[in-house]
């Protein structure tokens, strides 16, 4: 054998161990992004107690850590680029919360949904500008789909009136082969990009399950490799279908984002004008009512900026509302400290005020929810919803006023509640009611306010005390239209 020979055999050898032992040699090219004349079914996996990377997910709350956030905000910026070729995407479907309840407080699973907000303000969706079908504005988010079908109504929760099947989300338990079903009616549709968003558990079935039904022949994989895969089912006019698996190669950092320039603008509370109620028990009438709460303060939160024109609106907040709902933290430190974040159940819908090109007018509520999840991770705070009752109910202020207020299930207690705005001053004046019929009333929550706190105290004897004194102090009007980019 010559001296060139040797050489080469030498080198072969010594750059296959080299690659073996996890080198510094190039990574595989990434596969191209996905062709917009496909069906492309993209599932994301979100992180839960039994699936997620170290660091990623606090076992006490069952939510992501700073490290997951960061890693969800990320991953936005590569599903966006990498996956759909900063085309815009089609529709999102995200995990139900309340149909995977975990840990033994029984907390519901709002890491779907987190998984994908970032990536759902990259974005645009096109509506009307007000009630009468003005002039159509695009605006930087697109709505995610977490509601109920018939089939994944968790026990005790209220039946929705009527149901929407274009809000449907992701079940957990696919109870009745609910996520075949919608995903069955998806394969049938326009080419497009659909995105999913669910823990590996619930995820894993589906592909495996899609495969079956629809004689695919993929290998779907049947092991979960980390929250950093993201896997495509691609389905061409042929019917025929590629498995394509894409990996971000995150490495996010442990701490809580920095949101990038520009700096935020701060402003002080002006944004309603000042109230403050004070209802004392055997004066002007008022009794406390038997019951009550004590030693309870609540701190009452609009969802974040959703009406950047008009009436324009899709149950999501918009670009500008990411700057709010990340710098929440922030604005929030040394003004309050809660025990416990609440709000309501992202999977009920309401009525939006306009249509959507596609005709669709109904969409999951999940802007009160998201716009309070960053605090809660930032915090290490427990998230709850509220869930037994729809909100749209015309008793839905008294149940709010109820369970937040008596039963003693809050006494001793300091609860951060984020709410749709129009539900604020109708929950409050149920809880005046309770105490006397003819006392003060709280004022209406003016329509374009995101900034003001409505602080709610229970004294040791039940007395109540309501005003409006403290803020956020995020000025609206300096928030840009588009999200932070990660």
């Amino acid at each position: 054998m010559n001296k060139r020979a040797v050489l080469s055999l030498f080198l072969s050898l010594a750059l296959t161990l080299f690659a073996g032992c996890g080198s510094s040699l190039p990574n595989p090219t990434p596969p191209a992004p996905l062709s917009a004349s496909n069906v492309n079914l993209i599932f994301v996996v979100s992180e839960d107690l039994a699936y997620h990377a170290p660091g990623d997910i606090n076992s006490k709350t069952a939510n992501l850590t700073n490290q997951g956030l960061q890693r969800s905000l990320r991953m936005a910026t590569f599903l966006k680029q990498q996956v759909l070729g900063t085309e815009n995407v089609t529709s999102i479907y995200a995990l139900e919360p309340m149909t995977h309840l975990q840990n033994a407080n029984q907390l519901p699973d709002m890491v779907g949904l987190e998984t994908v907000q970032q990536f759902a303000l990259l974005n645009q969706i096109t509506l009307s500008s007000d009630l009468k079908g003005g002039t159509p504005y695009a605006g930087q988010s697109y709505p995610l789909n977490a509601s109920y079908s018939a089939e994944s109504i968790p026990s005790g929760l209220p039946t929705p009136s009527p149901f929407c099947p274009n809000c449907k989300g992701l079940d957990f338990n696919d109870e009745g082969g609910d996520n075949e079903a919608l995903i069955s009616g998806i394969v049938k549709a326009n080419p497009g990009f659909y995105v999913f968003s669910a823990p590996w558990e619930t995820t894993s079935a589906l592909m495996a399950n899609i495969d079956k039904l629809e004689g695919y022949n993929l290998t779907v994989p049947t092991s979960y490799q980390g929250p950093n895969y993201i896997y495509a089912i691609s389905i061409a006019a042929s019917q025929s279908a590629s498995l394509v698996t894409y990996n971000s190669n995150l490495s996010p950092p442990a701490t809580y984002p920095v949101l990038p320039p520009p700096k935020l603008v701060s402003t002080a509370c002006v944004a309603q004008e000042p109230f403050s109620i004070t209802v004392t028990g055997g004066k002007s009438g008022a009794v406390i009512p038997a019951g009550t709460n004590t030693d309870e303060t609540v701190y009452i939160i609009r969802h974040a900026e959703a009406h950047p024109l008009g009436y324009w609106d899709d149950n999501n907040y918009v670009g500008a509302g990411q700057w709010r709902a990340l710098d929440l933290p922030n604005a929030l430190r040394g003004k309050i400290s809660p025990d416990q974040v609440y709000s309501i159940d992202p999977a009920q819908f309401g009525p939006g005020s306009v249509d959507s090109a596609t005709g669709d007018s109904n969409w999951s509520t999940v802007a009160p929810a998201l716009t309070a999840e960053p605090y809660a991770i930032a915090n290490n705070l427990p998230y709850n919803l509220f869930a037994s009752f729809l909100l749209t109910d015309a008793n839905a202020p008294n149940e709010t006023s109820a369970l937040l207020f008596t039963g003693r299930t809050f006494s001793n207690q300091k609860v951060l509640l984020a709410w749709a705005y129009q539900y604020i001053q109708p929950t409050i004046n149920a809880l005046l009611a309770t105490y006397h019929g003819d006392g003060p009333l709280a004022p209406a929550w003016p329509d374009t306010d995101y900034d003001s706190i409505w602080t709610v105290r229970l004294d040791a004897h039940g007395n109540l005390s309501i005003d409006n004194a403290m803020c956020e102090g995020i000025d609206s009007a300096a928030l840009p239209a588009v999200p932070p980019q990660f």
